[in-house]
């Protein structure tokens, strides 16, 4: 059971299933969310965090397993998947647990605060801030597992490597023992969602045959 969250950088960008899901064995939830400058933060987080929820309340219905979701997405969406698992109070509001998701695969998303929510505060693309808005400033040791997939070092999104490289040692750091880093040599920042989408379904794929039915 995948949620889907597309990129845009939380300003642009609509909701669809990637090509790499389709005629799989996967239930795709690719829901919208309001974007910026209609809503500033935590407006986006919210309302994937309202998705979510619906998800686990009614996914049954769909041919999908609530113990089974797995939250994924490229760049924002990568951004909201992570946040969703890392920061609990979000999925919380709605009476759910973070810890219910099986697992979380960020696409090229952002670790520190992403930039538009910067940008809401005046600051500039390039001003590194980790406060409540990223996911490096909830890392926990219980977090469900997590595989952080970027593009290139060197062809990435203004670091957008190095950031999830943090997040991967802090949560090691934390003693999360289920994260893990992938680059991908040769892919830029928006080449490198088709062939994560790939890695989505191995890391699922992984999961699911190393672990009992929740």
């Amino acid at each position: 059971m995948v949620v889907w969250f597309h990129g845009g950088g939380l300003t642009e960008g609509k909701r669809g299933i990637p090509e790499e899901f389709k005629d799989k064995d996967v239930v795709v939830v690719a829901p919208g969310y309001r974007l910026h400058p209609a809503v500033q933060s935590p407006a986006y987080i919210q309302d994937a965090a309202a998705a979510v929820a619906w998800v686990f309340e009614n996914i049954a219905e769909h041919g999908g397993s609530p113990d089974k979701i797995y939250l994924t997405g490229h760049s924002a969406g990568g951004y909201l998947a992570a946040m969703l698992a890392l920061d609990r109070h979000y999925l919380a509001a709605h009476g759910i647990d973070a810890n219910r998701l099986r697992g979380v695969i960020p696409l090229s998303g952002q670790a520190i605060t992403h930039f538009t929510i910067r940008k809401e505060r005046g600051l500039s693309n390039l001003q590194t801030v980790v406060d409540e808005m990223a996911p490096l400033y909830h890392v926990r040791k219980d977090a469900p597992p997590m595989l952080l997939v970027t593009g290139d070092r060197e062809m990435e999104l203004w670091g957008r490597y190095e950031e999830n490289a943090l997040l991967w040692r802090m949560m090691k750091l934390v003693g999360h023992a289920a994260t893990e880093l992938l680059e991908l040599p040769g892919k830029n920042h928006g080449d490198m969602a088709p062939p994560g989408n790939v890695e989505v379904l191995r890391f699922i794929e992984k999961i699911e045959s190393s672990q009992s039915p929740l």
